[in-house]
């Protein structure tokens, strides 16, 4: 069965994180709005077919998987653990990751209020006195307040180096790319933190090294970080 993931051709985002977990899973997927016109691909494809089933998603990134339709990236990811042993097999465990897997949520978005703190529809220059000062926050505090709770998480879970101890999961998957991007919006705002998260980095160390992972990482299908996704870089915002 291929999968078929549903999300923005030209950007990372959230599906980024679905993707990960594909990509370490091995497992057949398309990813349909990357496709040519011919294909059915491209962003007018997406939007148009999104409302056409009967639990439709609310936004991108959805899985089309045989007769099921998953929206929502944690949700599409607890499907995925299971499936292909990215989550634990018990149901605390399955819980304990989507628990992570869902501060990651609250994490992710709030990156991406910092160049988006008044409104959606409104440009980031039409907001950057309220960006400047969102962003300080979230330099200062909120990264700190985040990434320190997963430092604690792994320095808790010991033996194994993942976030639930000796087995990677979709957690941990996101987590790398969590840190990623940080790097790519706040390059100095991490340099200050790192030196504090030393497991949370040896967590992005390992998963990048994971052959899948690496494979993928090295290849097309991975889409480079720029201002039009989640993770934005304007200096102005980081200072050094």
């Amino acid at each position: 069965m291929t999968y078929h993931l549903h999300y923005w051709p030209t950007i990372q985002g959230r599906g980024e994180f679905v993707r990960l977990a594909l990509e370490e899973a091995g497992a057949a997927y398309v990813d349909v709005a990357r496709g040519g016109k011919d294909e059915g691909g491209g962003e007018r494809a997406l939007m148009a077919d999104i409302g056409d089933h009967d639990h439709p998603s609310f936004a991108p990134p959805y899985l089309v998987d045989g007769k099921l339709v998953i929206g929502q990236t944690a949700n599409i990811l607890l499907h995925l653990g299971a499936r292909h042993g990215l989550a634990p097999k018990g149901e605390a465990g399955r819980l304990w990751v989507n628990q992570l897997q869902l501060t990651i949520t609250d994490l992710v978005a709030e990156a991406h209020d910092v160049h988006h703190p008044v409104g959606m529809g409104l440009y980031y220059e039409d907001q950057k006195a309220e960006a400047a000062r969102r962003a300080e926050e979230f330099r200062t505090q909120r990264m700190k307040k985040y990434l320190g709770w997963y430092e604690t998480v792994l320095e808790k879970a010991q033996k194994g180096g993942w976030l639930t101890g000796a087995d990677l999961t979709y957690a941990d998957l996101s987590l790398f790319q969590v840190v990623e991007g940080l790097r790519y919006a706040f390059p100095h705002a991490m340099k200050r933190l790192e030196p504090k998260l030393k497991r949370v980095v040896a967590v992005r160390d390992a998963v990048a090294e994971r052959p899948n992972i690496a494979a993928y990482l090295s290849s097309e299908r991975r889409i480079p970080f720029s201002t039009e996704g989640i993770f934005r870089a304007y200096p102005e915002l980081d200072p050094a």
